[in-house]
C-alpha cells in the first residue's frame, strides 16, 4: 500500500504541475466571497453532544483559457461541547479547526482544441487537488489528502453540474495517548480510496426573487484500518445551501450579498462507525460578501 501511496502522491504531483503550466494565460473570469455559517447540530465522532459552530470562509474560483481553480478556506469554531486541548468538555474554550481545499481543473477539449462533449455533457477535465487540515483538539488531526481523476462537466442553461471520479492518498494524526499503543500508529497512510464528488451552482428566479441553489455532495470508499486497526466504512458527505441574492434585491446590486439557509448531511464521518457522533444532520444560517 505504500507503494501505491507513492504512486498517487506522484500522480497528483505530476497532475498540478501539467495543470498549473497553461496559467499563463489571463483570468477570463473571477468569483471571491467572504462567507459566513452557522448551526447548532454538528457532531464529532466519540462524543454524543451536539457542538454549535461558527465558520468563516474564503473562497475563490476562477477561470482562465485551459481550465479553472477552486480554493476554499473553512476556520471552523466549536463551543465548549467541542473542547480545546486541555479543557475539559463544557468549560473553557471550543476547538478551533482550519480546513483547505484546492482544486484545478485542467479542460481537456480546450487543451487538445477539440470537442469532447457527449449525450449531456459539454466537457471532461482532468481534476487534481489537495485538502489539509489541522484542530487544536486532544486528537489533534493533521489531515494531508491528495486528490485526482477525470472530471465530466455538464451542460447546464446557467451555473455549472461537475460529476468527479477521484482517486485519493491521505496522511493523517492522532495526539491520543491510545493511538501509540502497541500495533497502533499515531501517524497513519489510509489505504487509497476512490471518492464519488458531485458539485453544482444553479441560478434561478423565483419570480422577481434571484436565488441560487448551491453544494457538494461526496461518497468516499472505506480506506482501510483506522489507529486503532479497526477497519473503516465508506462515508458520504453534503452541504447544500439556498441562498437569496439580497444584494440586487435591497441595493440593485447583483452578486454582493446573499443570505439562506443550508443543511450538512455526514454519515460515518471519517470513515468512523458504531460509535457516538459519526452522524450530522445540521441546518444552518449562511451569508456571502464577493468582492
Amino acid at each position: 500500500m505504500k507503494r501505491i501511496g507513492k504512486r498517487i502522491f506522484t500522480l497528483s504531483a505530476l497532475a498540478l504541475a501539467v495543470s498549473a503550466a497553461p496559467q499563463l494565460s489571463a483570468a477570463t473570469w473571477s468569483d471571491t466571497y467572504i462567507g459566513y455559517r452557522y448551526g447548532t447540530q454538528f457532531q464529532e465522532p466519540s462524543n454524543p453532544d451536539k457542538v454549535k459552530k461558527h465558520v468563516l470562509q474564503l473562497t475563490h474560483a476562477s477561470g482562465y483559457a485551459y481550465g479553472q481553480n477552486f480554493f476554499n478556506l473553512d476556520l471552523l469554531q466549536s463551543n465548549n461541547m467541542d473542547p480545546a486541548s486541555g479543557d475539559a468538555k463544557g468549560e473553557g474554550k471550543g476547538a478551533t479547526e482550519a480546513y483547505l481545499t484546492y482544486r484545478h481543473q485542467l479542460h481537456l477539449g480546450k487543451v487538445f482544441d477539440t470537442d469532447l462533449g457527449f449525450g449531456p455533457v459539454k466537457e471532461v477535465a482532468l481534476t487534481a487537488g489537495f485538502d489539509l487540515n489541522t484542530k487544536n483538539t486532544a486528537f489533534a488531526p493533521r489531515k494531508r489528502m491528495l486528490v485526482a481523476g477525470p472530471t465530466l462537466k455538464f451542460d447546464v442553461p446557467k451555473g455549472f453540474v461537475d460529476l468527479s471520479l477521484l482517486y485519493a492518498y491521505e496522511q493523517n494524526h492522532c495526539g491520543l495517548s491510545g493511538c501509540g499503543a502497541p500495533g497502533n500508529h499515531n501517524d497513519i497512510s489510509f489505504d487509497p480510496y476512490y471518492v464519488v464528488s458531485l458539485a453544482w451552482g444553479l441560478p434561478f428566479q423565483a419570480g422577481p426573487v434571484p436565488m441560487k441553489f448551491q453544494g457538494f455532495a461526496n461518497y468516499n470508499t472505506e480506506k482501510g484500518e483506522d489507529y486503532f486497526n479497526n477497519g473503516t466504512k465508506p462515508e458520504i458527505l453534503s452541504r447544500t445551501s439556498l441562498m437569496v441574492d439580497v444584494g440586487q434585491l435591497a441595493f440593485n446590486k447583483s452578486n454582493t450579498l446573499w443570505a439562506g439557509v443550508g443543511y450538512e448531511y455526514w454519515r460515518n464521518k471519517f470513515g468512523n462507525h458504531g460509535k457516538d457522533g459519526v452522524n450530522t444532520t445540521a441546518p444552518t444560517f449562511q451569508l456571502e460578501w464577493h468582492f
